[in-house]
């Protein structure tokens, strides 16, 4: 099992859009910058066993906790977390180490992010790599004509609800994210350090809340005129997705002018943490310069 990264590592603060986001950093300073976002219910850690492999094939990694998560700033009201303000969050980050171009990886919201930063400012990013996410430009119509991806996506209904979601993921210690995690993955996929980690960052002031308010945005989503990714992409895809059907990765990609898909069957929609290896080989060959 690749080695994960140590929680006690100590994390910087950029100055972004106008909040302060908390991030991990690591690798060469002046290697080529890879920014790994994260997805719910989530922060950096979510990438430990990614940034060691990534720094030592010498990358800049750069992988924040985003707004509304674990040590970065939390910023009241669900129109905080659009998609326009999280990619310039992104955009920000790359801005503040002072790159012009750099290569973007997202897992679950992350992707959804990655995918929509990727369309918006095709200028800034180099490759694309996506994880068990789907454009946000097809989600919506897919699961109009797939009625067993709508099943599959109750839950984003029951998040658009006010204050019971929060409670309800709040009570008996997080015993429903925890569940989310344990229950979706391959047994032992998460240990009890994991959860520790996550439980301690859902437990800072009004994590839960923003957390949900990036679901409680989606009514938000502007239009995207030209959703198509114009950088060269990488979709991998744990087949065993519980949330996410391997369909919307096809359509995903039927809006990249150069793309390409890894499916790992043995993965869940917890890939990065289930097939490390796998998952940082087909990352480092294809970031490659």
């Amino acid at each position: 099992m690749t080695q994960s990264f140590d929680p006690r590592t100590t994390g910087v603060r950029h100055h972004v859009n106008g909040l302060t986001l908390h991030a991990i950093e690591a690798g060469p300073e002046d290697g080529p910058l890879v920014i790994l976002l994260h997805g719910f219910p989530e922060f950096w850690w979510g990438w430990r066993y990614q940034i060691g492999p990534l720094a030592e094939a010498g990358f800049r990694v750069l992988v924040p906790d985003q707004r509304g998560y674990n040590l970065s700033d939390k910023p009241d009201g669900r129109r905080a977390y659009d998609l326009v303000i999280l990619a310039k969050d992104v955009v920000g980050l790359a801005d503040a180490l002072g790159r012009d171009t750099f290569s973007l990886v997202g897992h679950d919201w992350g992707g959804l992010v990655a995918w929509w930063t990727a369309s918006r400012y095709p200028d800034r990013v180099e490759k694309l790599v996506v994880l068990n996410a789907p454009h946000p430009a097809v989600a919506g119509s897919y699961m109009r004509s797939h009625p067993s991806q709508m099943l599959r996506s109750l839950y984003v209904g029951f998040f658009q609800i006010p204050w019971l979601p929060d409670a309800m993921l709040s009570a008996n210690g997080y015993r429903s994210l925890k569940d989310a995690l344990q229950r979706t993955s391959r047994p032992g996929t998460f240990s009890d350090e994991d959860i520790a980690q996550y439980e301690k960052a859902w437990s800072q002031p009004g994590a839960v809340t923003t957390m949900l308010n990036w679901y409680r945005a989606l009514p938000f989503k502007p239009d995207m005129k030209d959703p198509t990714v114009r950088a060269p992409t990488l979709v991998i895809w744990g087949t065993g997705d519980r949330f996410l059907e391997k369909g919307l990765a096809e359509a995903s990609l039927a809006l990249c002018k150069t793309g390409s898909a890894r499916w790992i069957e043995s993965a869940t929609h917890w890939v990065q943490h289930e097939e490390p290896e796998a998952v940082n080989a087909a990352m480092v060959a294809f970031l490659k310069p």
